[in-house]
């Protein structure tokens, strides 16, 4: 099964869960490409804010790898709008 967070579908639409990413994510920036490069070529885990139009978004990207091979055959990625976070709580009087 195939998944999209709500985040992800909002942007690029359920019809793009499942294709490889530069093919259906044609609106993401030269540098979330460079971040999954990144991670498929050094199989670490590694995460940029990305802005989309007016919106900032935070990319996290995981390697997947072959349990028996351990070998890095393809990339995961959530995105995450920076509105979505939860704010901090400040002490009062502070900013």
């Amino acid at each position: 099964m195939k998944y999209g967070n709500p985040a992800f579908v909002t942007i690029f639409g359920a019809q793009c869960v499942g294709l490889p990413a530069r093919e259906g994510l044609l609106d993401l920036p030269a540098d979330a490409f460079a971040l999954l490069d990144v991670v498929l070529a050094q199989g670490r885990p590694f995460s940029r804010w990305l802005r989309l139009g007016d919106v900032e978004w935070r990319m996290t990207a995981v390697p997947r790898i072959d349990p028996g091979t351990h070998e890095v055959y393809g990339v995961a990625f959530h995105l995450r709008s920076r509105s979505d976070l939860p704010v901090l709580a400040t002490r009062s009087g502070e900013e």
